[in-house]
């Protein structure tokens, strides 16, 4: 994805912050500095505008409470961000804003160094570092700090030669850039010839996809065959242009059988759900690639009642430029929990609760998605409904109710898969930001520690 760049120079206040209200009005929790943090950053696309938030409402309130969060934590939480969650953007902006106070500078090389997992995130990294207040008044860019400096050069070394090729773009900042900035020195001399080449623009073209349907030496239906045939595609760039293959004609018997084989293990099923939207000719495929994805994990013990938002603020995009919805984020989540708790009652809410069957896979998705429509959030109304006994009760929300929220009767999560300011997550329920198969593992190391 490539970074969605804002021209936004100036901090602005943080205007209402600390009203204890949700967006819909009910009454939300009192939280601490860190966990607003953590609430606006773990499901954030950074700069990209949510339901009830713009992106540069959300990303102005993580500036102006990284410094009110200790250094440690908030080091902490990008490297969590970018390693857990598998977000890219806003954990750079976490240490832009780290470089930025006396406070927090000491940590700021090792958390860039740790984040930088791509090579053109270090390129990203200096956009938002200049935009954000990295300009001075004569128009000229501001040095990079020792520390920014230590970390970029640190991330540097990591890349091999295929890994610069591939991300070596004309953009505003070319890699080379980065290595003049920061002056980085090669781990031995065939890393010192790598990076002469790189200066030199002359880097062994990568054999990737991209580079594959650019170069216009074959059509595109000979590109994709040709890829899939050389197994060239990785799982996500597979799922991500499943529609082009569609277009462009490719066998779909070809498509199934890269399906059938692809490396799923770090695929989650939201990914799965959001191809078969625009792909519904391998939803049979997508399927059974999902499930054994999800295969093989240990099971979450006793009786957990799912609780699933369906209200009209869940069904918007997660960026502009993406196919996902946040409800497909919610019923990835529930699709995952479904194979892994040992006993399970799945409901969806809305302005009511509605009991869905615990079907399995794209069924349970066709089922969460026609149970009622998408309306307000009455997330109160729906916990009175829920009147079965539990072991645990999971809600999976965007925590912006119009009504009050009670305590859970026994053990409560709330997987917040938003970053809007307040919520009604907290108090007798235990809090979970994000949508990644980490909010599943937070269950187990809670329950494992009582």
């Amino acid at each position: 994805m490539k970074l969605n760049i804002l021209k936004l120079n100036v901090m602005h206040p943080l205007r209402g912050f600390g009203l204890l209200r949700t967006h819909e009005g009910a009454p939300a929790a009192a939280v601490t500095p860190e966990q607003a943090l953590r609430r606006s950053v773990l499901a954030c696309m950074l700069w990209e505008n949510e339901f009830y938030e713009d992106g540069v409402a959300i990303a102005t309130r993580i500036q102006a409470l990284v410094p009110q969060v200790a250094a440690g934590r908030v080091a902490a939480l990008a490297i969590e961000a970018r390693t857990a969650m598998k977000l890219r953007h806003v954990p750079l902006l976490l240490v832009r804003e780290m470089a930025r106070h006396t406070t927090h500078r000491a940590l700021v090389a090792e958390t860039l160094a740790a984040v930088i997992q791509r090579a053109d995130e270090l390129a990203e990294f200096l956009v938002i570092y200049w935009a954000q207040g990295g300009v001075r008044d004569n128009g000229r860019k501001a040095p990079l700090s020792a520390q920014v400096k230590k970390g970029l050069a640190a991330a540097f070394c990591k890349f091999d030669e295929y890994a610069l090729a591939k991300y070596d773009r004309a953009n505003a900042v070319r890699l080379r850039d980065v290595l003049f900035l920061c002056h980085a020195k090669p781990v031995d001399a065939a890393q010192a010839e790598l990076w002469k080449r790189l200066i030199a623009g002359e880097l062994a073209t990568p054999d990737t996809w991209e580079v594959a349907l650019s170069a216009g030496t074959e059509s595109k239906l000979e590109s994709w065959t040709r890829l899939l045939a050389e197994n060239k595609l990785g799982a996500l760039a597979l799922l991500r242009n499943l529609r082009n293959m569609k277009a462009a004609g490719v066998d779909e018997g070809l498509v199934e059988r890269a399906l059938d084989t692809m490396k799923t293990d770090r695929v989650l099923p939201f990914r799965f759900l959001a191809a078969a939207r625009y792909a519904p000719q391998w939803e049979e495929s997508l399927e059974r690639a999902m499930l054994r994805a999800l295969s093989g994990a240990a099971k979450l013990t006793g009786r957990t009642v799912l609780l699933v938002d369906v209200s009209g603020s869940m069904v918007t995009r997660l960026s502009h430029k993406s196919e996902m919805l946040r409800t497909d984020a919610a019923y990835g989540l529930a699709v995952l929990l479904r194979e892994i708790c040992e006993k399970v009652s799945i409901y969806t809410f809305s302005t009511d609760a509605v009991f869905v069957p615990a079907r399995r896979g794209f069924a349970l998705r066709d089922a969460m998605e026609v149970s009622q429509p998408h309306g307000g959030t009455n997330l109160g109304r729906a916990l009175e409904m829920v009147r079965e006994p539990y072991d645990r009760i999971v809600v999976i929300t965007d925590e912006q109710s119009h009504d009050r929220v009670p305590a859970p009767r026994g053990k409560g999560y709330v997987i917040n898969v938003a970053s809007a300011r307040n919520g009604v997550g907290y108090g007798a329920w235990s809090h979970i930001d994000g949508w990644s198969e980490a909010v599943v593992e937070y269950i187990r190391e809670l329950e494992s520690a009582t």
